[in-house]
């Protein structure tokens, strides 16, 4: 990779601050910056690096004013880190692709499978599997019988898409992530024995999804356990049967989501996050790490914290009086001894 300032500029529809002939062959971070690479400043935090960097380029947003001094070149644009994922994606995409069907795999006779294809070594394909163009199947990934994948979707190393479920296209499912395993459904008896429940239900992706790795879906006891359009998961997340994730939300690692809960579009969840079942969940509501909700959130864009949840504002408020507890009972044991006395 070569190109220049200007050239860079051209492809992001930027304005370049300083020599527009600066030369770029790398990427690298702002504050480990080195001569003919690239980089970007969209962080407040990471201001102090721009002064020192040794990046020949660097991508800022046109808001940013500098208060010294800069030797590097910058280009401007209205979102820094958006520009620089408009670059790598197009990085991404010059790099070669291996295609076709490579052996020793298992590809079903009635399996319908697209344009350039991409199957790896020891995947499985099962019955009436149907994929569209340009799915990508790394290798030893397990594809149920009658599941559809649309065009475009990757499906990496050791996935496992259990029978009848329904993925997009565009989607991107990382190592290790199972979708459809069974819910967890059981029935317990006069002797306190569970009985487990068929999960005849499925799972469907709609397009633009993108599951982290060893992340598990599991598929609906009746009917579909849906991610909708646009949802980007973390690693290690698990989201229970019957639920439905909105369009467009978004969930950190290590969260879990019990069953038949229904979350609206354009939610932001951190890391560790649990969510109790049968709940609905407001559009664009957004929880701190470590948050338990432990009821429905019925008023959208509000922001939650603590465990049990609570708005941002109270839980802020409590936390004043959480920190002071050790002296405040320090306080009411000696108002109890002087009462005594």
């Amino acid at each position: 990779m070569k190109f220049t300032a200007g050239q860079i500029a051209e492809l992001i529809n930027g304005k370049v601050e300083g020599n527009a002939e600066a030369i770029v062959k790398n990427v690298s971070k702002i504050e480990e910056g080195k001569p003919e690479t690239l980089t970007f400043l969209a962080n407040p935090k990471y201001n102090q690096f721009i002064y020192s960097t040794k990046a020949d380029v660097v991508i800022v947003n046109d808001s940013f004013v500098a208060e010294s001094e800069i030797n590097a070149t910058l280009i401007r644009v209205p979102n820094a880190y958006e520009a620089l994922a408009q670059l790598l994606e197009m990085y991404e995409q010059s790099v070669p692709k291996k295609t076709g069907i490579e052996q020793p795999s298992f590809v079903d006779p009635s399996a319908k499978v697209g344009d350039f294809p991409y199957i790896g070594a020891f995947a499985y394909i099962g019955e009436n599997v149907v994929l569209g163009d340009n799915v990508r199947i790394y290798p030893q990934a397990y594809i149920g019988d009658n599941v559809k994948i649309g065009d475009n979707t990757t499906i990496y190393a050791g996935v496992k898409v259990y029978k009848n479920c329904v993925i997009g296209k565009d989607c991107t499912i990382h190592a290790g992530a199972v979708i459809g395993s069974d819910g967890f459904g059981f029935a317990p008896n006069s002797n306190n024995e569970y009985k487990k429940v068929a999960q005849i239900g499925n799972v469907i992706l709609n397009d633009h999804v993108e599951i982290g790795a060893n992340t598990t879906i599991d598929r609906a006891t009746m009917g579909s356990t849906v991610i909708q359009k646009g949802v980007k998961l973390d690693n290690l997340i698990q989201i229970a049967h019957n639920v439905e994730v909105g369009e467009n939300t978004v969930i950190a690692a290590q969260s879990g989501i019990a069953g038949s809960t229904k979350i609206g579009k354009d939610c932001m969840f951190g890391g560790q996050v649990g969510i109790a079942g049968h709940l609905s969940i407001a559009n664009g509501t957004k929880t701190g790490a470590q948050t338990g909700v432990n009821k429905s959130i019925k008023t959208e864009n509000t922001v939650q914290f603590g465990s049990p949840m609570m708005e941002i504002g109270k839980f802020n408020r409590s936390y004043v009086v959480f920190k002071q507890l050790p002296q405040l009972k320090a306080q009411i044991d000696q108002i109890s001894k002087e009462l005594n006395k």
